[in-house]
């Protein structure tokens, strides 16, 4: 029972199944270094703090486009617009490096 509500913690917290069987190898290991425990988490940190910015982005970007929505009965439509631009340039951007 230990054991799963470590695992679900460690869950909670986000860590990657890889990562939890890690910390809880070294959970079970009473000859483990500190420090190893430490490096996980601050890599997991350094992961949650790269999403947080992409989240940002994303996020900014998304309310930029819905300030220049009309959201009228008009066909136009600037969000459908800038995805179809992205994509567009990402498809430009696939062919070139083919």
């Amino acid at each position: 029972m230990h054991r799963l509500t470590f695992l679900r913690r460690s869950r909670n917290l986000g860590f990657s199944i890889d990562d939890c069987r890690q910390l809880m190898a070294l959970y079970q290991d009473r000859s483990r270094a500190s420090h190893d425990v430490r490096e996980i988490a601050a890599a997991h940190v350094t992961a949650i703090e790269e999403k947080v910015r992409e989240l940002q982005s994303m996020r900014s970007t998304l309310q930029k486009l819905i300030h220049a929505c009309h959201g009228d009965d008009r066909p136009h439509c600037r969000i459908l617009d800038d995805i179809a631009g992205a994509a567009l340039a990402g498809d430009k951007i696939a062919s070139a490096a083919a």
